[in-house]
Parts: C-alpha cells; structure tokens; sequence
C-alpha cells in the first residue's frame, strides 16, 4: 500500500501518489515519507492502518506524507488476512530500495514462548539492525519495543503477575522534544503481559521520557544514526480500541480457548458499566459457553480517557523532528 496524505485530504478514499514528475516539487513542500510495519493480529490489521493513518494526518500540518505499509511475511495469517497484505501492501523487499525519513513497527501475537523463538524474529532483527542506519527515526510498539531491546542489548522482558490493560496516567520526566506541548499528564493506553524494567533501560544507555506510577515505563529512547523511540503503550489507540480488546478475551474465555477471565481495563468504563461486567462475570463463570457473549451489556467509557490528544502532540513532534534540516541517510547497499 502507497498513498500520499495530505493535510485536507480525507483518508476514507486515500488519494494515489501523484506523478514521480511530482517529487521535487512536494520535497520543497515539506513531505516526508513514512513506512508502517503492521506485524498486528489480523484482527486489529486495517484497524491499526486505520489509526495511523488519521494520525499522521492529523499531526502532518501543512506537510504531505507519502505513507506505505508494509508486514513481516513471516507473521501467520489467516486466508483472508494474507490476501489483505498481499494485495494492498508493499512487499517488504522494496523497503530498503527507498528512502523512508522514519518508520513504525508494530508488534505481532505471540506464538512462542520465547521472543527469539518467533518465526519472524530473522526478518524482525534484520529490520533492527537497517532502520539504525537507514531512518532518521523509527518507532518500536509494544511487543516490537520488546524485541528491539532483547537484540539491541539482550534487554529480556520480564512476565507481569496480571495483564496491564486500560488507560494509565503518564507524566514526562524529561524535557526532551517528543513530549513539548504533551497534555499533562498523558493519557497513554496499554495492553501487554510483559514489561521492560527502567532500572535494565538505564543500565544499558537508554533514556526514559515518560512513565506511569501504575504502568511502569511507557516512551524511551535511544540514539543511533536513526533515533529509535520505543513506546511500551499503545498511543495510537482510539477510543474502542481496548473495548475490542477486552469482549475478545472474554470471547475466548466463554470458547474455552483461555483460561482466566480477563481483568476489566483500568480507568476505562464508567462506574455503572464495571457493576453490569461484574455481574456478568459471575454469570460467565457459571453459564461458561459462547453464545453468553450475546447477553452481554451495553458499554459506556468514562468521559475523561482523552483518547487520542496524548498522540496527536507526540506524532507532531516526531514529524517535526523528522522534517528538520539533518541529513537523512540514504539506503544502505
């Protein structure tokens, strides 16, 4: 997938890359060309196109970005999903035939227990170890911020007791320029079952930006010839995001394909719709069988979750950053 986005220009419709005749004209203009690596659950694919394209957007100012995606072949796909990156993304072979001002990589499910066990951990490493030299700036999400440190450092994510899943308050402890204008503090959504500590960050060189006193670390940093920011949250989220999440594993738990009952995300729903999901708690656990997922109640989120100021200050400034006058490197051969 290759689409350009412009400030006015809707995203429902993406509009094609103009002409190559086109080029110089929108480099004066400001344009950056950015890729998405989206390793995500084929459930979340289009959403996570979806929620970093009206980000970028959204963040780009009077710039235009050329933006493609891309995914690990590497990760399992359903038929259907397999067919979606196939036909509408960019085979991840042209990557390192063009100049990208910055990348975002997404993580993908688990499926082994150990990080470097993955089946795409050779494709993953090798994107590491060519987006230090060849970026100006690339992002790492969640399980790929995992992944990136476990190469880069041999920095090993350590098992929480219970999932980190809902919207926690981040506070900035740097003065750095990623979290310039940030609401305070920042509304950061997380979901994962791992943490990376900050004590092993800060050991290794690493410099944390923004942290929860519930949710550990959330953005840090670390400089090579491309500046990697690692996010262990997932700031692109929109409202519903966890909500998915959440009637998901309750989904899996009433099919049986998990055993705990998952936790309600924190900060999220309103105080009436934590009592309705208790009590359909109590009933699940009894009544344990899928067709209970059709009882279960309307969902109302608590008015104050911010979804999506936190991220669109954070990709402005990335864009701004990546808009600036250094030299971006060209392609290593």
């Amino acid at each position: 997938m290759s689409i350009l986005i412009d400030r006015d220009q809707g995203i429902s419709s993406p509009a094609l890359v103009p002409a190559d005749g086109d080029l110089a004209r929108d480099r004066g203009r400001g344009e950056l060309t950015i890729g998405l690596i989206n390793n995500m659950p084929d459930p979340a694919l289009k959403a996570t196109e979806r929620q970093f394209m009206k980000l970028l957007q959204a963040a780009a100012g009077p710039r235009r970005i050329r933006f493609h995606c891309f995914s690990l072949p590497s990760v399992k796909r359903s038929p259907e999903a397999k067919w979606h990156v196939e036909s509408e993304y960019s085979d991840l072979s042209d990557l390192k035939q063009q100049k990208f001002d910055g990348l975002i990589v997404t993580g993908a499910e688990p499926v082994a227990p150990e990080l470097d066990q993955e089946p795409y951990w050779r494709d993953l490493t090798d994107l590491i170890d060519w987006a230090k030299a060849n970026t100006r700036s690339t992002i790492w999400s969640c399980l790929a911020a995992h992944a990136a440190v476990l190469h880069l450092d041999r920095i090993e994510r350590r098992p929480l007791p219970a999932k980190c899943h809902g919207i926690f308050d981040c506070d900035a402890v740097t003065g750095d320029f990623l979290t310039r204008a940030a609401p305070a503090p920042l509304k950061i959504s997380h979901s994962r079952l791992n943490e990376i500590a900050e004590r092993d960050l800060m050991q290794a060189g690493y410099q944390v930006l923004t942290r929860s006193a519930q949710a550990g670390v959330d953005i840090f940093v670390r400089q090579y010839a491309s500046r990697f920011v690692f996010f262990q949250g997932h700031p692109e989220y929109d409202a519903l995001s966890l909500q998915r999440e959440y009637l998901r594993d309750i989904g899996r738990y009433l099919a049986r394909e998990r055993e705990a009952y998952p936790h309600l995300p924190v900060s999220y729903f309103d105080a009436a719709t934590e009592e309705k999901l208790a009590r359909f708690e109590k009933r699940a656990r009894h009544q344990r069988h899928p067709a209970l997922t059709n009882e279960l109640p309307a969902l109302t989120l608590r008015a104050d979750i911010a979804a999506g100021s936190a991220a669109a200050a954070l990709f402005r400034n990335w864009l701004q950053y990546l808009g600036t006058d250094a030299e971006v490197p060209l392609p290593a051969r």
